[in-house]
């Protein structure tokens, strides 16, 4: 049989592969264990308006990008095989139909990191094919497609490792992985506040992939990352499908605001051309009063929702996500529920119990924790003039409104440095953040201060508690002057965690 183009037969498209691994690629992924290699299974490369696939992919931080083809095919299907090379495949290293792949990924260093990237290596994967059934195949295939370049179904996983490094010497001067990847796979490359990427882990990964339902429960711990991933998620979905419209709802105008940047950033990062006015980012209120408006109701500022609105159908988005859900009230999440029967919902740690994704590994460190039952505003004028010597302050204390007033009439004689009072009913750019930030419970939303102070713990509820309490990357300070039950739960927490 005489084929005279390898592409035919190396571009000819296999059925989907089956959603389980094979034993061949659980042996490739099983590197990742014993080695600096990641393994990455069924991945794209968004670059512009286009998508590219890439069955395998292996990240070798001391080589380079190492990139496979998967093929079914048997012994039977390649016995008789004869090939005559075409005329412009002049060496090995191009013989394997990557060159699409190779183009875009150079492209994408050139573009992100002015430079060339990283060295790429084509592989082939018989998952069908034993070793020894490939010597017996015809020479004109065996020197198109050499041994070395070929992992065969009964290729031992120490085999594996020792024929990707062989002959390629170790590169000291390649980028970091973090580097490689967040140029290379946009989708998974998390924007922490410091303006650095990381790579997302399996939990992350997975939800970024995941077929939304009608309904999609993402929960997780502080500061794991789920704000990071709702955004990468939305960014895959309308590259995946310009049309769709999506909403993301945070409790507050600020939080809104902060969320647009950060979305903001992550797109001019990427590469990608996305309608970005097919995201929204609104408040609960903003939401409803876009219903309103179309039923010709009064807009108000009322979280009291009209019977008419469960009445009308209000088909707003393709996708709406509510972060921080568990602070909401259960009517209004009922009211998202009922508005997107036909579509989807995603809600971020809701009450509900049938989570489809749970994010268990934290980014933030450990920071210190203090509980004083003593005078809480003098505690609090003491622990402020103590912090606000430090150089990198970035304080927040938190109180309700009485509290604050209080406090910040007696600070005027007492410390030099100027409070801010934040409003989170304003804009970004309305806001005068200083050293020292003031403000209630229900307005925290997104704030990344080093140290937090908590009062007034009593007369607020455990998720707004639990949200303000896991704010803090050096310290939280917490003061109450009687004993009651949300203080309790709070020292139980810390105690559980110390052990």
């Amino acid at each position: 049989m005489n084929i005279p183009f390898l592409n035919f037969i190396l571009k000819r498209r296999n059925k989907d592969l089956a959603k389980l691994d094979s034993i061949l690629v659980k042996k490739i992924k099983s590197l990742s264990f014993t080695s600096k290699l990641k393994v990455y299974k069924n991945v794209k490369i968004y670059h512009h308006l286009q998508i590219y696939s890439i069955p395998l992919l292996i990240l070798d931080p001391e080589r380079g990008i190492y990139i496979f083809e998967i093929k079914e095919w048997s012994y039977n299907d390649l016995r008789d095989v004869k090939i005559e090379k075409a005329q412009n495949q002049t060496s090995s290293q191009n013989t394997l139909a990557f060159d699409k792949t190779k183009d875009i990924i150079v492209k994408k260093f050139n573009e992100l990191t002015h430079t060339d990237g990283v060295p790429i290596f084509n592989y082939l994967l018989l998952e069908n094919l034993t070793q020894k059934e490939y010597e017996h195949l015809d020479d004109s295939f065996k020197n198109l497609i050499p041994e070395c370049k070929v992992v065969f179904s009964d290729t031992l996983v120490d085999d594996i490792s020792i024929k990707l490094k062989n002959d390629i010497k170790k590169n000291t001067s390649l980028p970091s992985l973090e580097k490689i990847f967040s140029t290379l796979f946009i989708q998974y490359a998390i924007l922490d506040d410091k303006d650095k990427f990381h790579i997302a882990t399996t939990e992350q990964i997975r939800f970024i992939d995941i077929q939304l339902k009608r309904l999609t429960i993402l929960n997780g711990i502080s500061a794991s990352g789920k704000t990071s991933i709702i955004l990468l998620k939305s960014i895959v979905e309308l590259l995946e499908d310009s049309s769709k419209k999506i909403i993301i709802i945070k409790p507050t105008i600020l939080a809104c605001d902060i969320l647009k940047k950060r979305l903001l950033d992550i797109v001019e990062h990427a590469i990608v051309e996305i309608d970005i006015t097919s995201i929204e980012i609104l408040t609960p209120i903003e939401l409803l009063n876009k219903h309103r408006e179309k039923l010709k109701l009064d807009l108000n500022n009322s979280m009291l929702i009209e019977k008419k609105l469960f009445k009308k159908k209000f088909e707003v988005a393709d996708i709406i996500i509510c972060d921080d859900a568990d602070l909401n009230e259960d009517d209004f999440i009922y009211y998202l529920q009922h508005i997107q029967k036909r579509s989807s919902l995603v809600l971020v740690n809701s009450k509900l119990k049938n989570d489809d994704v749970t994010l268990k590994q934290s980014f933030r460190k450990a920071c210190e924790i203090h509980f004083h039952k003593s005078s809480s505003q003098i505690k609090a004028m003491h622990i402020l003039a103590n912090l606000s010597k430090e150089k990198y302050k970035k304080i927040l204390l938190i109180a309700n409104k009485y509290t604050i007033e209080n406090l910040q009439d007696d600070l005027k004689s007492y410390i030099d440095e100027p409070i801010s009072r934040l409003d989170s009913s304003l804009h970004l750019i309305d806001q005068n953040f200083q050293n020292i930030i003031f403000c209630n419970y229900k307005e925290n939303n997104s704030l990344t201060p080093n140290h937090v102070i908590l009062m007034d713990l009593c007369s607020t509820s455990e998720n707004e508690i639990k949200y303000a309490y896991n704010l803090s990357s050096k310290s939280v300070d917490i003061l109450y002057e009687d004993d009651c039950i949300e203080v309790k739960r709070l020292k139980e927490n810390y105690e559980s965690n110390q052990e």
